[in-house]
């Protein structure tokens, strides 16, 4: 059986509103911990939530300032090499779709 398609809109009841991200924010947790096993590359999350004064991190503070250390110690090229904004990855999408377009 397939799941239907959820809507995004704001989810006027707070109490409900306050559940539905307690669910998702474990759902979201235990995926970079999936992604983090499975591949084996250092992941870290850090939540910040309406509902608590403290951030959700995973797996660690000490875990989440050993993995952003790590990546500051990387040259700046190479810390750039990877990061899009939304704008770069849409202009990257379609220069990869006019390629392929002109390949065809």
């Amino acid at each position: 059986m397939t799941r239907s398609k959820v809507k995004l809109a704001l989810i006027s009841n707070d109490a409900s509103r306050k559940n539905t991200f307690r669910k998702r924010n474990k759902g979201l947790l235990k995926k970079v911990n999936e992604l983090s096993t499975l591949c084996g590359v250092p992941a870290c999350a850090i939540i910040y939530s309406p509902y608590t004064t403290n951030p959700d991190v995973w797996p660690s503070n000490a875990g989440v300032h050993s993995v952003i250390s790590e990546f500051r110690a990387l040259p700046v090229l190479d810390q750039q090499k990877k990061m899009l904004d939304q704008e770069a990855f849409i202009r990257q999408r379609i220069a990869k779709a006019s390629e392929q377009l002109e390949r065809e």
